[in-house]
């Protein structure tokens, strides 16, 4: 038996760790001894969401304690970063190597646990734009984990990107990732024209926002809709696109289209190089999940919460 945390809508606590069936792994997996998970608002939306006792649960990082049956992937005793659609809040996990990656050895395992869903979404809604030397980037959600992350890269791509805060305080850490300009605001949508066309836009609040956004876009532009936090309906109209193009961002379907394990090494590499700076805003015990999913929920913090488990 191992350590979980489970979810039960009926108890009075939400979130609880209890004892479960240790993973079996399938012939393509390895078995990961967890020592550190990060929290994504949308696993904490989806698990809240659900009418059923569930193991959330979706970022990782850890040491292999058994390699996979086929051979393939980190050997017994890496240290490595993983993702898995559920059940990654545990001890230990068994994780598909093609969803798994070996660290460096001077990055924290706090440091990866960030990485997966967070900096793969940053990697691949940026990849959409293609070439972005030159090139004008706007970003949503500038201080969340996804939009820190994808300033750091876009910057490191050679493109002008041009965030949002909603305070002069969350302004100055998404200049620190690397923004060349930040419009502050309930307001700043009306704004964003100022630094526009946007060759890419990358949206995570939907709704009226996307709608406004849009109109934005310049000649064979892309806007990456990866998220809807105020609403995931929109009214806009087609004929304005004019050639430009929406995109609705799914990383379930993404990591079908590339191989997340090379790509999370990438991120660790630039991670370890100093290139990439993971914002970690809380750092406590998994014994703390209920109150700072509530937390995450309620946008009280900006960057990533990693728990330990211990």
């Amino acid at each position: 038996m191992i350590r979980a945390i489970v979810t039960d809508p009926f108890a009075s606590e939400f979130f609880s760790i209890k004892e479960v069936a240790a993973p079996q792994a399938q012939p393509w997996e390895a078995i990961v001894q967890v020592q550190a998970f990060s929290l994504n608002r949308g696993e904490i939306s989806d698990a809240m969401d659900n009418k059923k006792q569930m193991r959330p649960g979706w970022d990782f990082a850890g040491v292999v304690i058994e390699q996979a049956q086929n051979g393939t992937g980190p050997k017994q005793g890496s240290r490595v970063v993983g993702l898995l659609p559920m059940g990654a809040w545990a001890e230990q996990v068994a994780a598909p190597t093609s969803l798994l990656a070996e660290i460096p050895d001077d990055i924290t395992f706090a440091e990866a646990a960030t990485l997966p869903v967070a900096g793969l979404s940053a990697l691949y809604t940026l990849r959409k734009g293609g070439m972005l030397l030159g090139k004008r980037v706007l970003i949503t959600g500038s201080t969340g984990g996804v939009g820190l992350f994808a300033h750091q890269l876009a910057a490191q791509s050679g493109a002008f990107t041009v965030g949002i805060a909603r305070t002069e305080e969350k302004a100055l850490l998404v200049q620190e990732a690397g923004a060349n300009e930040v419009i502050v605001g309930d307001t700043a949508i009306s704004s964003v024209d100022t630094f526009g066309p946007y060759h890419l836009i990358i949206d995570s609040v939907g709704g009226d926002t996307l709608a406004a956004l849009l109109p934005q876009l310049g000649p064979e532009g892309i806007c990456v809709s990866m998220g809807h936090s105020s609403s995931p309906y929109a009214t806009i109209n087609i004929r304005g696109l004019g050639g430009r193009t929406l995109y609705s961002f799914f990383l379930g379907e993404e990591i079908n289209r590339y191989s997340p394990a090379e790509d999370l090494k990438l991120l660790g590499e630039l991670v370890s190089k100093g290139q990439l700076v993971p914002r970690i805003e809380v750092e406590a015990s998994w014994k703390k999940i209920g109150n700072l999913a509530q937390q995450l929920i309620e946008r009280k913090f900006s960057g990533k919460a990693v728990l330990h488990i211990n």
